[in-house]
């Protein structure tokens, strides 16, 4: 059987586009960009041409049906793109023409512009404005446009030339669907962009609809136009594909390390596995933070550099709140171990957020990372927070990189849900929970690691204090001669499945009156292995 030829994919170099084509665009496909008025497209059409002149030495043609010449350079200056001194060197040619000698070239297959395209003088040209020359073609008599369309496509085909229009759409499409008209179906490439309405703020958006002989990464996208860039793409935050292969394990490590607390390295049964996962879940005030910044100070002084992502709080309050806990966190930071970055929540940008983070990842070489808070993510993005988590998560994971994710629980007393509903708790590898206790009119600080995935953790609740070095957690050795409460058979309790069971049933009313020892639970301490030992009366509480 006969080899199928190599699917060569051409970069485009605008940034981040290539990585919504998988590496770029198949040969020789044909583009059509539509939008609404103002989305973009012109920028598209032309920055188009010039990445391929600067990055690729392509040499680029660009007719514009709805702008000047004189605009057109204006306007790439914004972006400090110097178009006269590219039009010097040939590489990059702009044709002023009108909608009629345009039409006029199609039809008879012949002009200047389709000379030069013959010669085989250009790699890539722009048409902008496809609906006005449609408008045109159609009042000419047995003439159509869709056959002049193709012809016109298979023409540059044929001379190597990849071609990119753009057209107006008369109202924006819902993701996946697009116009029906003859332009969308014989283009080899559809990109669908727009302006979308989140609140009060307004995001660009771009979809790929069809890309001919090709995979592609589907769904809307965010992107931006930047005077210092020009058009960056922002893959929406989601498992892409390619991430995960079948045929290859999930990278995983068996090397634990501390997170900065022995006493809570224990409770996780040895710490932390590098690549993991931790959730620390509890109400505002209840330290998450503090142990965040332990987690990567510890992190630092054994040479994994670390990244703190807040959107509660600025790094100047981060900074002020570590000093007055005698927390080494801004001298590691000038040591340049440790980074803090602020991403505001108030038109947080998902797609954007994601990709800030793998940069600074990336360009620190950081192992660990803190996330403070993913409640900020559900907050102002509810509909978008838990994609966001799973592909955090999983960029993280496949990177082994070791992070702490806090979430703010909305109650004071005990917890009903863990993460509410991004469900966070489901993907996260260890789970530690902080809680007030009321003791009398006093609130009191608790601990407690439910759940440490590949570990056997000490499955207990302990009372810790927020001081001078951070987080405190206190040894029940610590408070002498005060005995243990016994741990009763589940059968002695009543609502053994609500939050708080009623520590008093009849079982125990009638042994305590008759003045008989109380049954034994069966449950081991944690940690060891226990002997069986009859209880006497309980320790009043």
């Amino acid at each position: 059987m006969a080899k199928l030829p190599f699917k060569r994919l051409i970069p485009i170099g605008i940034s981040g586009l290539d990585d919504l084509f998988l590496g770029g665009i198949r040969n020789q496909n044909s583009i059509l960009i539509e939008g609404m008025p103002g989305t973009g497209k012109t920028i598209f059409a032309l920055e188009f041409v010039y990445r391929g002149v600067v990055l690729f030495d392509e040499p680029g043609a660009f007719i514009s049906l709805t702008t000047s010449r004189d605009q057109i350079v204006r306007d790439a200056a914004e972006f400090d793109w110097d178009l006269p001194a590219l039009i010097q060197t040939e590489k990059f040619k702009i044709f002023d023409y009108s909608v009629e000698d345009l039409m006029k070239e199609i039809i008879s297959g012949n002009g200047p512009f389709l000379d030069e395209i013959k010669r085989g003088k250009f790699k890539r040209i722009s048409i902008d404005g496809l609906r006005l020359l449609k408008s045109r073609i159609a009042r000419e008599p047995e003439t159509d446009f869709g056959e002049q369309f193709s012809k016109f496509i298979r023409l540059v085909q044929s001379c190597g030339v990849m071609v990119l229009f753009t057209t107006d759409v008369r109202k924006a499409s819902v993701a996946g669907q697009s116009g029906a008209d003859d332009e969308q179906f014989i283009a080899d490439t559809l990109i669908s962009i727009g302006n979308s309405s989140r609140g009060k703020g307004v995001y660009r958006f771009i979809e790929i609809v069809k890309s001919r002989g090709q995979e592609f990464f589907t769904g809307r996208h965010s992107f931006c136009v930047t005077s210092a860039v020009g058009i960056r793409v922002f893959p929406r935050a989601s498992v892409r594909p390619g991430d995960f292969d079948a045929t290859n394990s999930q990278i995983t490590s068996v090397e634990k390390s501390s997170v900065g607390i022995p006493a809570l390295d224990e409770m996780l049964g040895g710490g932390v596995y590098t690549g993991s996962i931790t959730l620390v879940t509890g109400i505002s005030g209840t330290g998450k933070s503090v142990l965040g910044a332990q987690f990567l100070i510890e992190g630092a002084k054994s040479g994994r550099k670390g990244i703190l992502i807040s959107m509660d709080e600025h790094p100047q309050q981060i900074r002020r709140n570590a000093n007055s806990l005698g927390l080494e966190l801004e001298e590691q930071e000038k040591l340049g171990n440790i980074v803090l970055a602020y991403d505001g929540p108030l038109e947080l940008n998902l797609d954007v957020h994601l990709n800030t983070i793998k940069t600074l990842i990336e360009t620190h070489k950081a192992e660990r990372v803190v996330i403070d808070s993913l409640a900020s993510y559900e907050l102002v993005q509810p509909q978008e927070a838990r994609e966001f988590i799973f592909a955090l998560t999983s960029y993280l994971k496949r990177n082994l990189i070791t992070a702490f994710y806090s979430y703010e629980s909305p109650e004071l007393l005990g917890v009903s849900q863990i993460s509410k509903d991004i469900k966070a708790s489901a993907i996260v590898d260890n789970i530690v929970l902080l809680s007030y206790v009321e003791i009398s009119t006093l609130l009191r600080r608790a601990i407690t690691v439910p759940k440490s995935r590949g570990s056997k953790p000490a499955q207990r609740t302990k009372e810790y204090l927020i001081q001078t070095g951070g987080v405190n957690i206190l040894d029940d050795q610590t408070v002498e001669n005060v005995p243990s409460v016994p741990q009763l058979p589940l059968s002695s309790y009543y609502g053994v499945l609500a939050r708080s069971p009623t520590r008093t049933s009849p079982v125990i009313d009638e042994t305590l009156a008759s003045g008989k020892s109380l049954p034994m639970s069966q449950m081991p301490s944690p940690g060891a292995k226990r002997k069986k030992r009859s209880i006497g009366k309980p320790a009043r509480n």
